[in-house]
């Protein structure tokens, strides 16, 4: 009876945070004034609407949580890439990637990235929200897509050895706490602003989480916790003359 009052109890915590996430509105643009770079996003990027045209530049990362064991709370799934790419080799990142022609919405192309790189099955995944982008130094426009993971036991990594050199978790509240963290303050067209790096150990393995994957990751446990960080977050900030400039930056 454990097992399955425990199981219930999951199921429960995640229907309330879905009915929680899909309330999300991402923040308002004012192009008169500074916004950071974190709320910047392309003027057909409103909510998870399809661009008119394809898009080379649009990008989708999923951020799959889950329930941990013995209560400890949401967990995040990210990948080590393989030490073969060419670019980002042996960096920790979310699972996904580049849009593709045939891609609908930002939540289709983050999960059939997942599917590819690791293996996990979209119809395991119930996207609940779309974060509001984030912009790259390439000026990508990566769209961050919540999905909750109900059962974890039901997904069995498979990573696709040319891209995924790991699949490990950890968990989402790290991304608030100033515990294993340090930030490095650095300058991109005239913006000065942080670059958090958090340290992670798990298995006997080091992680380093930093950069874009970091800036997502406090982003999205702000929204869902509904609290800032315990930190100076100092996202880069600009002027928008009239139309939503690109010449945004997040490493």
């Amino acid at each position: 009876m454990g097992s399955i009052n425990n199981s219930n109890s999951i199921s429960s915590r995640l229907a309330v945070l879905a009915q929680q996430l899909r309330l999300f509105k991402p923040p308002e643009l004012d192009t008169d004034k500074e916004v950071s770079v974190s709320h910047v996003g392309f003027t057909e990027s409103s909510g998870n609407q399809p661009p008119e045209k394809f898009n080379p530049n649009r990008a989708a990362v999923l951020i799959c949580l889950f329930q941990g064991n013995n209560d400890d709370g949401l967990r995040v799934i990210l990948t080590k890439r393989s030490s073969g790419l060419s670019a980002h080799a042996g960096e920790v990142s979310l699972p996904g990637g580049k849009a593709e022609e045939d891609d609908v919405d930002d939540a289709h192309t983050a999960t059939r990235e997942a599917k590819e790189e690791i293996g996990l099955e979209p119809s395991l995944v119930n996207v609940v929200t779309v974060l509001e982008p984030f912009l790259s130094k390439h000026l990508l426009r990566v769209a961050p897509v919540i999905g909750l993971l109900s059962d974890r036991n039901a997904f069995i990594p498979t990573p696709n050895v040319a891209e995924v050199e790991e699949v490990f978790d950890a968990p989402l509240e790290m991304f608030l706490k100033d515990e294993n963290r340090i930030s490095k303050e650095t300058e991109w067209r005239g913006s000065r602003f942080l670059i958090h790096y958090f340290n992670y150990e798990t298995v006997g393995k080091k992680y380093m989480i930093w950069g874009l994957t970091a800036g997502i990751l406090i982003r999205a446990a702000s929204v869902v916790y509904q609290t800032p960080p315990a930190f100076l977050k100092q996202t880069p900030k600009i002027k928008l003359p009239g139309v939503i400039s690109r010449d945004t930056n997040l490493p």
